[in-house]
């Protein structure tokens, strides 16, 4: 679920990612537009929702597969902290996850979750 803060996504990518995110299945840009319609009273556009996805998808946080004559979107990322950690890899890179381990250093259960994760990825 989106975070309150927006720390990672603006409003309308929060609720684009929470419709993909809950649908399970690819979606093309009219299916998310009737899912975010019925949440609103003022109806957002369909070129607005697929600049939104088109966005996303440029920031590899969606999958986008061509599908006849039009393209379906998939999440590429679970969760709002994948998508805010896939941000700051990709924008800090080794630097980022150094930090991280460091963080993770100061605090045992956190520590030893991470060691747990990158054993079970050997």
């Amino acid at each position: 679920m989106a975070s309150e803060t927006g720390a990672v996504f603006g409003p309308l990518e929060a609720e684009v990612m929470e419709a993909l995110w809950s649908a399970g299945e690819p979606l093309s840009v009219r299916r998310v537009l009737d899912v975010l319609n019925k949440r609103r009273r003022q109806p957002l556009a369909y070129t607005t929702v697929m600049t939104v996805l088109t966005r996303l998808a440029e920031k590899q946080l969606l999958r986008r597969t061509a599908a006849g004559r039009a393209f379906v979107y998939e999440p590429r990322v679970s969760n709002e902290a994948a998508a805010a950690v896939r941000g700051v890899v990709r924008n800090f890179g080794s630097a980022a996850v150094a930090q991280f381990v460091e963080e993770a250093s100061a605090d045992p259960a956190l520590l030893k979750r991470l060691e747990r994760v990158l054993k079970d990825r050997s």
